[in-house]
């Protein structure tokens, strides 16, 4: 299996606060990675280390097998961050536009939009379940709409890793429900390597494959059904965790 990203001994401070301390971990082509832990565990600084938006780290950073530093093919890459509620609801921009930025960071100066980018951006809709949403303003849709318009912006320029931050914080269960199983589909279908924040530990693991508990180190890295048997899980859920988290899962 090929090496999506491959970290190590990753340490990074904010001023004299170390928010995370020799974290090593890789991720395979395929995978499909929950990023659990604690608040303030540094599950996001971790990821915005990852893509490029935080610098000032030690260790190693790999992707697609070359060294962050000189890496720049960031189209390879999708990003759903968590504050996808701060887009201004009252910005006249539609669905179809919307999607259409994911595809700008591929484009050459100068860059327009093709009939072959119409194509892939209404292919992407159709894929999560909302194309007949493509000129309605984003401003006007549900959250839950709202956040597949933004999951369609990531996935337009066919990524080959995926992260999300958070992804299911702000839907219902129902959509909840359904946001997961089109990123199973993503997983499955597209081969999309993915990496989903989540502290919903419990029902992630119908999902993920593997769990990386993160609290400001590695705890745990490995497969769902493994964790439900650690000595780290019962450290961090107490001794009754088994039945209130994995018995859904085993």
């Amino acid at each position: 299996m090929s090496i999506v990203l491959s970290i190590r001994n990753l340490s990074f401070s904010y001023d004299s606060t170390e928010v995370l301390s020799g974290v090593s971990f890789a991720i395979g082509k395929g995978d499909y990675v929950a990023l659990a832990g604690p608040n303030g565990a540094g599950k996001t600084t971790l990821v915005r280390v990852i893509l490029g938006l935080e610098n000032k780290y030690e260790g190693t950073i790999e992707i697609f097998g070359k060294d962050s530093e000189g890496f720049n093919e960031w189209g390879r890459i999708g990003y759903l961050p968590q504050q996808v509620n701060a887009f201004n609801p009252l910005f006249p921009a539609t669905v179809k536009e919307v999607v259409g930025l994911g595809l700008l960071s591929r484009m050459s100066f100068p860059k327009k939009f093709t009939r072959s980018d119409e194509t892939k951006i209404l292919k992407t809709l159709e894929f999560m379940d909302i194309a007949a949403l493509k000129d309605k303003l984003v401003g006007e849709l549900s959250g839950g709409q709202q956040q597949r318009v933004f999951l369609c912006r990531a996935l337009v320029a066919d990524p080959e890793l995926l992260v999300l931050d958070e992804p299911s914080t702000a839907l219902d269960p129902q959509t909840r429900e359904h946001f997961f199983s089109l990123a199973e589909r993503l997983n499955k279908d597209k081969k999309v390597t993915l990496i989903i924040i989540t502290h919903d530990t419990a029902d992630i693991g119908q999902y993920a494959g593997k769990l990386l508990y993160l609290d400001k180190q590695v705890v745990f890295y490995g497969c769902f059904a493994d964790f439900c048997q650690s000595k780290e899980m019962e450290k961090y859920f107490g001794p009754f965790s088994q039945h209130l988290i994995c018995h859904q899962h085993t």
